[in-house]
């Protein structure tokens, strides 16, 4: 059974008693309410004729929703495709088993959204931080077999020696191994110095090549 013909079942049997306006809104959804199923996507419509639609769309904006209307086959539809806005729709025509049935599936997609954007955000840094990683090891390669890293400056050097024998420690554990320790943003300036000085010596032998 779909979760459209579960909400049908509930409150076929549930109690009948409700005010004029929400028994409306429960009559409309039994003529011809749907709603998806909230595990994949969010969205609830009444198919219905213009007069009935016309009372079903004050009625919900009554309750401070803001459901959309379309014509469709000589018939109107009725819309509503905020998962919040379908969740009132399911209390005001008590559809108690359903809406915490929604309220679990908004949850569960809440948090494994989450979980997938911070994956992507750690994988995004991850793949940032080793292209720098290879950056950084290329130019000074590029300086020890050009001109030696006896070339750099002794802060410099002792950067770039250390970025070679350990290419896989972030800045931050870089700069807990030098002496004295240095922050991450000292590593960092030091290593973008020793970066352009690599380009330096590529633009002059290409300049010499020329």
């Amino acid at each position: 059974m779909s979760f459209s013909q579960d909400v049908h079942t509930e409150i076929m049997n549930s109690d009948k008693r409700l005010d004029t306006e929400r028994a409306f809104v429960r009559e409309c959804f039994l003529v011809g309410g749907v709603v998806s199923n909230p595990e994949r996507t969010y969205h609830l419509q009444f198919t219905l004729s213009d007069e009935k639609a016309d009372s079903l769309m004050k009625i919900l904006s009554g309750f401070n929703l803001h459901p959309k209307k379309i014509a469709r086959k000589g018939q109107s539809v009725v819309y509503i495709k905020e998962s919040e806005e379908i969740a009132d729709v399911l209390k005001i025509i008590r559809a108690h088993k359903a809406l915490l049935v929604l309220e679990s599936m908004r949850v569960e997609k809440s948090i494994r959204n989450n979980v997938n954007r911070r994956v992507n955000f750690e994988a995004a840094n991850l793949e940032k931080t080793v292209g720098a990683a290879l950056g950084q090891i290329d130019a000074i390669k590029y300086i020890s077999q050009n001109v030696g890293l006896s070339y750099l400056s002794g802060p410099l050097e002792e950067v770039a020696r250390l970025r070679l024998m350990y290419n896989s420690l972030s800045l931050t554990e870089i700069g807990a191994l030098l002496e004295p320790p240095v922050s991450k943003s000292g590593v960092n300036h030091r290593l973008r110095k020793i970066m352009k000085i690599a380009e330096n010596l590529r633009n002059n032998e290409h300049s010499n090549r020329e």
